[in-house]
């Protein structure tokens, strides 16, 4: 029992680790961009939605070939 809650306990601090360098990624972006995304958003840009979704599958894929 006590393996499974050490495994329980590593899959949330990773997962919170993985959010938390998902967030910087996307904050990190969006200052090197020239337009700032939460405007675009507001403006119901689609190809905004679709270039965040795109830093959070790569940074996400970055993360986990890291812990992995």
């Amino acid at each position: 029992m006590d393996i499974l809650a050490n495994e329980f306990l590593a899959t949330i601090v990773y997962a919170l680790l993985s959010l938390a360098l998902m967030l910087v990624g996307y904050k990190f972006f969006d200052w090197i961009t020239p337009y700032n995304f939460a405007e675009e958003i507001k403006e119901k840009n689609p190809a905004i939605g679709a270039v965040i979704a795109g830093i959070f599958i790569a940074t996400a894929i970055i993360i986990k070939a890291a812990i992995a």
